[in-house]
């Protein structure tokens, strides 16, 4: 995205002339003229919280979808993968475009756009409206990923960007963790299972927009066309050994969050919506404690620390598909979940903490490209395997094959470490 970027007005406070929109020094007057106080910032994370949240209601409902609409699973993986899809080009254009044009102008249309999708889910009569529904839940995320990121940094009352970082990534995950328990706790034990989570997300929903409309809002001086994300040069050795670390974690977390109900209710032939999404989320809550108990500690320790955890993790998958235990399968779940947490939260604050601010939100956005890259297509070869063999054992292949691929990524860096070191 091409910016030539002049100066900026702000809503609240003084003419900034000197830095550029959405920059944190401009920001930091927007702070001291009241603008940014502290109660902005948590609703901001609250935002972000319930936009994460609506992504992954659907989880535990994919089972009852397939029953209804009478689709494979390779068809599931599709439903979920299509999300990313739409995610990535939105995240490619509206993170360095909130950079200009200002964070609130870019969120309000990505909160309605939520809203949309859950209205879709909450209309599904085929399995065209759940792709539908899932295409406008990936535009929204898209838009506003990057965007409430950078708005966090910015906003955050001390200016400590590693704080920020902890904050965004315990309320994406926790987000991601909460959609599955609370739809399998609605849809379980309320009437109109596949309607009422989604009407309790678009209730959520009116209170982060009211937050994001606070935001404080930048006039257009700049002209903005779309180009490739460039990264720079300064930071480009640590976004990719963090982004090629959480394209791993976050195959995980999409094996976990489109499979993983199908797979619990194979091994204990429940039907309970609830069992399912608890599997799910048990692995997103263990994340979030595990980034909680870790913050401050320096980013590449913890993707060191995480890579190996997260390979015995997957490594008990691969046990759980040859001894069908299903408290096998919960202990491997939180063992992943704790690898998880570790390299999500190193990788963001590297990330975080090394992009320039005024390409802040673009440089995050391409973060989350490799992020939601690997949430949607690892699990692709897993349905595709499951149509040809079975769920067990696609299970367990893709488990294994990821297991040895993250401890590759922890040799390769250990390697940067070394070189960085001149040893």
């Amino acid at each position: 995205m091409n910016m030539v970027r002049g100066g900026s007005t702000d809503d609240i406070g003084a003419p900034d002339r000197a830095q550029p929109p959405g920059s944190a020094a401009s920001h930091v007057g927007i702070r001291r003229a009241g603008g940014a106080s502290r109660w902005r910032f948590w609703a901001t994370a609250y935002a972000l919280l319930i936009l994460l949240t609506g992504t992954n209601l659907p989880t535990p409902l994919y089972r009852s979808y397939e029953a209804s609409f009478g689709f494979s699973p390779f068809v599931l993986t599709l439903v979920f993968a299509v999300y990313v899809a739409a995610l990535i080009p939105s995240l490619l254009v509206a993170g360095p475009l909130s950079d200009v044009i200002g964070r609130r102008r870019v969120l309000l249309p990505a909160l309605v756009l939520a809203a949309l999708g859950a209205l879709g889910f909450a209309l599904a009569s085929s399995t065209g409206w759940l792709f539908a529904a899932r295409i406008l839940q990936g535009l929204s995320v898209g838009a506003a990923s990057g965007a409430l990121t950078a708005a966090l940094s910015e906003l955050e009352p001390t200016g400590n960007r590693r704080r920020a970082a902890v904050i965004t990534t315990v309320a994406s995950v926790g987000g991601l963790g909460l959609g599955p328990v609370l739809a399998g706790l609605i849809a379980e034990y309320a009437p109109a299972p596949t309607v009422a989570p989604f009407v309790v997300e678009i209730v959520l929903l009116i209170p982060a927009a009211i937050a994001v409309a606070q935001l404080p809002a930048t006039r257009q001086t700049a002209r903005w066309r779309p180009r490739r994300p460039q990264i720079p040069a300064a930071m480009r050795t640590v976004f990719m050994t963090s982004g090629s670390a959480n394209f791993l974690a976050f195959a995980v977390i999409g094996l976990f969050l489109a499979l993983i109900p199908t797979y619990t209710a194979t091994l204990t032939g429940s039907t309970n919506l609830l069992l399912g999404g608890g599997t799910s989320a048990l692995m997103l809550a263990t994340s979030v404690v595990v980034q909680l108990l870790s913050y401050g500690r320096p980013p590449r320790r913890l993707q060191l620390a995480g890579l190996p955890i997260l390979a015995v993790g997957l490594g008990l998958v691969v046990l759980v598909g040859a001894t069908g235990s299903l408290a096998l399968l919960l202990t491997a779940t939180v063992i992943a979940g704790v690898g998880h947490g570790l390299v999500f939260l190193g990788g963001l604050t590297a990330v975080n903490s090394n992009a320039p601010s005024t390409k802040h939100a673009e440089v995050v956005s391409s973060f989350y490209v490799i992020v939601y890259a690997g949430v949607g297509l690892p699990v692709l070869g897993v349905g595709l395997l499951a149509t040809v063999l079975d769920l067990t054992t696609a299970m367990t292949w893709f488990a294994g094959t990821v297991a040895v691929l993250c401890l590759l990524v922890l040799v390769a860096l250990v390697r940067t470490d070394r070189v960085a070191l001149g040893e």
